[in-house]
């Protein structure tokens, strides 16, 4: 029972949370247009669940302080309650303390539970107040009549049909009966038939199913809500069933029980032939039970009093599956990956066209099966927008500025571990934006600008990589400033002149500001140091452009995907590596005579006329074996420059599956995992911008 309890509990987290990301979502729409009658609807279905799973799952804080929100929010819907913003604020407030009630029933904080009573007394004082002024004539007063919207009746048949062991899953299926039969005027019927004698009776199963007729003002979706923890373990369906026009032809008897699927179209023309009484001949004809007889005329009844449908049908055709299932999947693929690069090694040893053919074919389905395993990781980077907007609502109005946050390619898709780990440094360029970039909307008329600034997050589709993109239009990079600051704390000498990639260097480097003052949002100079390295922990690359008074422009560039890459396989003496694909320029030969050409203690090579500096990797691996007659440099480009690092042989392409290196060298410098080979020997991947940047500093 416990072990049920954890889970139901857990599952009620799950959906809380994306209901509040809903809510949220719903909020700032709200804020910009309060007209919106679908975006009250939408904020006042995510409190109606809360509260009512809530309460199903032991959450009675959430539940009894939802109560009153949506209490508030059902009296704007009906258009007694203006939205104001003090609503949106208060609302903002409640959603976060919600979202601390989560942790644990039972067991809130004294300061959450403080801080929900007296917004939960501010919202029955609104409601209260909603009451008072509804019914008076004053200038305050509104007139019910012309400004309630319409809510239109519908008629929706409700057809339930839960799994036999739902109730030992703890579901209370009383409750979600009485939750629908709660949303409007309802007709129930119990099917009993499947009932089993005394002697078979199993007390812990359901054998009963139920129709339910029900006219009521609320959406389709409101009342999927109510089977949004039992649509695993159990069909049902929602269907909108009268038409809504006076002068509609009533609904006969047969055309239900056609279309409910009870009767076959050609049973019903064979019976209304004879031009009898259709129920009775059918009872007689052993073609419906009573029981379907009885609840279509039910349905009809009902069709015949309301008259009124608008046809909505939603699809469920999504399952929730936790996380550590999808990376088991992915990574036994990885393992598959692996035996299969086996496979095709011991294929091409032995030289048998069988085995050759058979290996081509696993290679083939392997192929598809991590390319399908890998989207079902893939998740739309639309999903973090919500908690952005509310970082720059937030923000903006903590620091007296006015900003229009716009966001484009949310359906762009990245690995949900690229994304988890993206959110934070996205919310530091953020921040950055608003306090270094956007002016006071005083500051910016008197330049010529809009008052309000504007900050665009953008993804998009770049080949094997998603660029993500931070612009603002905000007071753009002042290289005098940043080359005076480096000079004053020694970074650079002085007169120094600055590439745009030496520019961003000196931005990223720790401790380095561009705050004239310390705020509580900047100043420290900890934040573009922490993008930059966690960028490069994804195997990722960032760009930085801006001029004075025209606004930054951040580019960010991702792989797809962190479990598999494409790499190029090296060898130096015996030993093989693995370079990242996507780091690749192109492989070029090393001149004999240039082996030993050093400048300033760099090496560099001559290629097509440019100087390129380039590391020998055997140095670096302190190889002691004779090189190779002919070596050969791999050129890479990283932070917009090229550095070439010198291999004895390139093999050629690997896909690559990638292994998290053991806890003694997991801070060995230069090396970002490893990889199993197909003939079971381990390859060591390279870490491009970490050795790039160790070159570096060696030579400096």
């Amino acid at each position: 029972m416990d072990d049920m309890y954890r889970t139901l509990t857990m599952t009620f987290r799950e959906e809380a949370a994306d209901l509040l990301e809903e809510l949220e979502a719903a909020l700032l729409e709200l804020e910009a247009t309060p007209g919106e009658i679908d975006l009250v609807d939408r904020v006042f279905r995510a409190l109606h669940t809360l509260k009512g799973n809530g309460s199903m799952f032991g959450f009675e804080e959430i539940s009894i302080f939802t109560h009153d929100i949506e209490s508030v929010y059902d009296a704007v819907r009906g258009g007694y309650l203006p939205v104001t913003k003090k609503l949106i604020e208060l609302t903002f407030s409640a959603r976060d303390i919600i979202m601390a009630m989560l942790e644990e029933p039972g067991k809130v904080p004294e300061d959450v539970l403080k801080s929900s009573r007296t917004l939960a007394d501010a919202f029955s004082s609104m409601a209260r107040e909603a009451g008072r002024e509804s019914g008076e004539d004053g200038e305050e007063g509104i007139d019910r009549e012309s400004e309630i919207p319409e809510r239109r009746l519908r008629t929706y048949r409700i057809r339930f049909r839960p799994d036999p062991g739902i109730l030992r899953t703890g579901t209370n299926l009383p409750a979600l009966i009485s939750e629908l039969r709660g949303m409007g005027e309802s007709r129930t019927v119990a099917y009993l038939k499947n009932i089993p004698p005394l002697e078979d009776y199993d007390p812990e199963s359901c054998y009963v199913s139920w129709d339910i007729i029900l006219s009521s003002d609320r959406k389709p979706e409101e009342i999927r809500d109510v089977f949004m923890f039992v649509e695993d373990r159990s069909s049902f369906s929602v269907d909108h069933i009268d038409e809504g026009l006076e002068d509609e032809e009533e609904k006969r008897l047969g055309e239900i029980l056609v279309e409910r699927g009870e009767l076959t179209r050609g049973d019903l023309e064979n019976v209304l032939s004879e031009r009898k009484h259709l129920g009775e001949d059918l009872l007689a004809r052993n073609l419906v039970d009573e029981e379907v007889v009885q609840t279509s005329l039910l349905e009809q009844e009902v069709i015949r009093e309301t008259r009124q449908k608008r046809q909505k049908e939603e699809a469920l055709s999504s399952i929730r599956v936790a996380s550590d299932k999808l990376d088991g999947i992915v990574n036994l693929v990885g393992e598959l990956v692996t035996v299969q690069s086996q496979l095709s090694q011991a294929a091409d040893d032995r030289e048998d066209p069988e085995l050759a053919s058979i290996a081509e074919r696993v290679e083939r389905l392997t192929s598809e099966l991590r390319d399908n395993a890998f989207a079902v990781r893939m998740v739309p980077f639309g999903t973090t927008f919500g908690r952005f907007r509310r970082l720059v609502r937030d923000l903006a109005s903590e620091m007296g500025k006015d900003v229009q946050f716009v966001t484009e390619g949310g359906e762009t898709e990245l690995d949900k571990t690229v994304i988890e780990k993206l959110t934070d440094p996205i919310v530091h360029l953020i921040r950055n934006c608003i306090d270094h970039g956007i002016e006071e909307p005083g500051h910016r008329e008197k330049q010529g600008k809009p008052p309000q600034g504007k900050i665009l997050l953008e993804a998009v589709h770049s080949g094997t990589n998603v660029l993500i993109k931070v612009v603002d239009d905000g007071r753009g990079i002042d290289e005098e400033d940043i080359r005076r600051r480096a000079e004053l704390k020694g970074l650079i000498p002085p007169g120094s002149r600055l590439s745009r990639e030496e520019l961003f260097t000196l931005l990223s480097t720790p401790g380095f500001s561009t705050a004239k003052e310390v705020t509580s949002v900047s100043g420290r100079g900890v934040g573009l140091d922490v993008v930059k390295r966690s960028i490069e922990s994804l195997r990722g690359s960032i760009d930085l452009a801006g001029n004075p008074g025209g606004g930054t422009n951040i580019t960010i560039r991702l792989p797809l995907t962190m479990a598999i890459i494409e790499g190029l396989l090296v060898r130096i003496a015996r030993e093989r590596y693995i370079v990242p694909l996507s780091e690749v320029e192109e492989c070029v030969e090393l001149a004999r005579e240039e082996r030993k050409g050093k400048n300033r203690g760099r090496h560099l090579a001559s290629v097509r006329g440019e100087l390129v500096p380039y590391v020998r990797l055997r140095e670096w691996f302190d190889i002691d074996m004779d090189p190779p007659p002919i070596e050969q440099i791999v050129l890479t480009k990283n932070s917009g420059n090229r550095v070439g690092f010198v291999v004895d042989q390139v093999i050629g392409e690997q896909q690559t599956v990638i292994k998290s290196l053991g806890r003694m060298y997991r801070e060995t410098e230069g090396v970002s995992g490893a990889t199993i080979l197909g003939d079971g020997s381990v390859a060591l991947i390279l870490d491009i911008p970490q050795l790039v940047h160790i070159a570096e500093r060696l030579e400096g």
